[in-house]
This record gives C-alpha cells, structure tokens and sequence, in this order.
C-alpha cells in the first residue's frame, strides 16, 4: 500500500498585528516629543583632550560667537514642577519696569537661547516670523552703564543658586571677549566654570610639542 504524503505547508506569520503596533508607536513620539528650540548663534566649538561630560540641567549658558556677541541661556531645573526661566523672566522684569503677561511667559519658558536688550523681549516673544526673530538676537548689552548680562546671571543665581555656569565660544572667537565675559562672571562672585567644546577628542601630536 502507498504511503501517503501530507501536503506541505509553508509558515505564514501575519505581520498586520505589527504594523499596527508600529503605528501607534510612532503617532505617540509624534504626539509627546517636544523639539529642541534653535539656539541664537551657531556655535563651532574647539575640539579638547577633556572627556567631562557637562551636566544637562541646572546650568547656565553663556554663548559668544565668532564676532563677539554674546547670548544667554538656562534651563527649568530637573522636572516639569520647576519652571526657573519664568520666574528669572518676572524678575528681570520687576528690576526694568517690563509687564510680561502670562502668554509671554509661558513662551519664554520654552525657549533657548536669546542675546538682546530688555526692552526687545516682549516684541521678540510676540513674534511669529522666523526672519524677525533672528533680527531680534544682537547679542547681549554689556557697557559699562547697563551691563544686563550681570544682572541676567544675577537674577538666575538669585531664582536657582545651584546653577552651574559653561561658556560655550565659537572657535574662531578672539579670546579678549571671552576673557570679558569670564570678567563678568567673576564681577559676580561667579568664580568656578566650564568651557564647553565638542565631543570629538584631538589628541595632541609630538609635532605639536613644542
């Protein structure tokens, strides 16, 4: 008698369960990401032998181009319940005699980095297009008569004291301004700081050495 043979089947796996999944994966990053906002200047930092990572909260940046301008960033603390850019935003308005609604605040709190005078930022807040806010970043004053630089590290160090300072400079910088710069800090008993530079490690050559 004839042995007989079962028909042979190939596996089939329904990937439909999958392709579902990943959709409503990635519709939930579309919906609850948040971008980073674009800095005020392009920064090109110098490469170091330093391998110290700086920390990503609690810190104060102070961003100074390849022309010299300087711009002013810091962070909300380590969770949503603390909102340090805000209250740093009402009291520079309460020192300048600026108003800044609720709005503006709220908007203020989830920006980056800005470099301009105390009288700009409500305009540059209401703002909607692109072109004019970058028209807005002059960089920050610094004269001798109203220094708002020192009082915006004022009035951060005031609202969080735990702030750590980090200049980031362009590399090509003259470094007479970033020795400014780190005279003001020290005009505010801001002695300790880091210079940040990018990730990449450049070793130094024995034709280096001179």
């Amino acid at each position: 008698m004839p042995k007989i043979k079962l028909p042979v089947k190939s596996p089939h796996i329904d990937m439909t369960p999958m392709v579902d999944l990943f959709s409503l994966l990635l519709t939930f990053f579309m919906l609850t990401s948040s971008f980073r906002p674009q800095e005020a200047a392009i920064i090109d930092t110098p490469t170091s032998v330093s391998e110290k990572q700086s920390p990503d909260k609690n810190i104060m940046t102070l961003l100074v181009d390849k022309d010299g301008k300087v711009f002013f960033n810091i962070d909300n603390g380590k969770d949503s319940s603390t909102k340090f850019r805000a209250d740093v935003l009402q009291e520079m308005g309460s020192k300048y005699n600026i108003k800044f609604n609720k709005t503006e605040i709220e908007r203020f709190s989830k920006m980056s980095s800005f470099g301009m005078p105390i009288k700009l930022v409500k305009s540059w807040l209401n703002t909607r297009d692109s072109k004019k806010i970058e028209q807005y970043q002059v960089g920050m004053p610094m004269d001798s008569l109203d220094n708002q630089l020192l009082y915006w590290i004022y009035c951060s160090r005031k609202i969080n004291p735990n702030f750590e300072v980090a200049i980031k400079a362009d590399a090509t910088t003259d470094y007479a301004k970033v020795k400014k710069v780190m005279d003001y800090l020290q005009d505010n008993k801001v002695n300790k700081f880091n210079l940040v530079t990018n990730l990449q490690k450049e070793e130094a050559k024995p034709s280096d050495i001179k």
